[in-house]
């Protein structure tokens, strides 16, 4: 496709939730993107500006109803819908025509693990929208079909590739612990996200390998591995609207040492515009990349127990969901990588 001045008309399904509301507000500061329809299902005919008011540029546009009819016509459209409802949407729309799927539907390779997680027949896999992964830029290059990543396994993959990659972790043993923020439920009202039930305290879900990223964590890191790895996974809800705090540990393999480990993490992401490993004593903060498509990164060695121990921070809407889905489509259409995406964190 064509780069430099180019405009892209878009179109985005979903547009009052939270990821939708999240993709609308990169996509209109971005540079080579016109957008075209803005979509929802029980919020169609409703002014955007009473749903998103935050999306002032956009306040006056109209949701119209999530159709491949009026999905159809545009260069790319991202789909910003619930697990499952993609695929057949998907189905109707031009094969030119890019596709960014932000759920669920095509991100795993195995049919039986979608299964048992999902409960409903696989669609099928898309190239993965994480470009920091090994070979995934290549991936993303001239296709038409993207599956975005969810945001624990953003995080998670980010913080355990570069050990991976380099052969330096043990497959068996990975014990990964996240907390995310509420948004990362979605916009529909549920009385255990209620700002009362959440603020001022802590709480795990998913447990015991229940959780749907799981799989898609063990498929990353897998592949990136050469091998399968199997991990322990357990999700916490945080009382903060945006934001995910990644533990992740795995036995370091017998003679690794603490300079070995940096290295690989040095050598992964030293080049990358938005994956950073921060200075020795420094730890991420969920706060310094709010907003922004930005990831940051610390590990230590411990020694005694013989494990890498690696603390990631992202914002599950914009590098978790929204930003990731933008700066794959960037490299879909041969723009910049970083095109529309040039947001730093906020403090306090």
């Amino acid at each position: 496709m064509s780069t430099g001045d180019h405009t892209f008309t878009v179109a985005v399904a979903g547009a009052s939730g939270y990821a939708g509301g999240e993709l609308l507000r990169l996509l209109a500061r971005h540079p080579n993107v016109e957008i075209g329809a803005i979509t929802a299902h029980s919020n169609a005919g409703s002014r955007l500006g009473d749903i998103q008011p935050h999306l002032h540029s956009l306040r006056d546009r109209i949701l119209e109803d999530t159709t491949a009819a009026n999905l159809a016509g545009h260069d790319v459209v991202f789909l910003a819908l619930p697990h499952g409802a993609s695929a057949a949407l998907a189905e109707q729309l031009p094969e030119d025509t890019l596709i960014i799927d932000a759920g669920a539907d095509f991100r795993l390779e195995e049919p039986a693990q979608w299964e048992k997680f999902y409960q409903s027949e696989h669609a099928g896999t898309w190239p993965y929208g994480l470009p920091e992964l090994p070979g995934a830029r290549e991936a993303l290059k001239n296709t038409n079909r993207i599956a975005v990543p969810g945001c624990y396994p953003t995080s998670a993959q980010l913080a355990l590739a570069p050990g991976f990659a380099a052969g330096l972790l043990e497959p068996e043993d990975v014990v990964i612990v996240a907390a995310s923020g509420t948004s990362g439920a979605g916009k529909a009202l549920k009385p255990h996200l209620l700002g009362s039930e959440v603020m001022g305290g802590m709480s795990p879900y998913g447990v015991g390998g229940s959780h749907r990223h799981t799989p898609e964590i063990e498929q990353g890191l897998s592949r990136t591995a050469g091998e399968p790895v199997t991990i322990s996974f357990t999700p916490t809800l945080a009382p903060m609207s945006r934001g995910i705090l990644t533990t992740a540990t795995a036995r370091v393999k017998p003679g690794v040492d603490a300079q070995q480990l940096r290295e690989a993490w040095e050598k992964m992401y030293d080049d990358e515009p938005y994956v950073h490993l921060l200075a020795d004593g420094q730890w991420p903060h969920t706060k310094a990349v709010q907003g922004s498509n930005h990831a940051i990164v610390q590990l230590a060695f411990d020694e005694h127990a013989g494990r890498v121990i690696v603390v990631a921070a992202i914002d599950n809407l914009t590098k978790g969901t929204a930003g990731g889905a933008v700066q794959s489509m960037n490299i879909a259409l041969g723009l910049a990588e970083t095109s529309g995406l040039d947001m730093e964190g906020m403090a306090p």
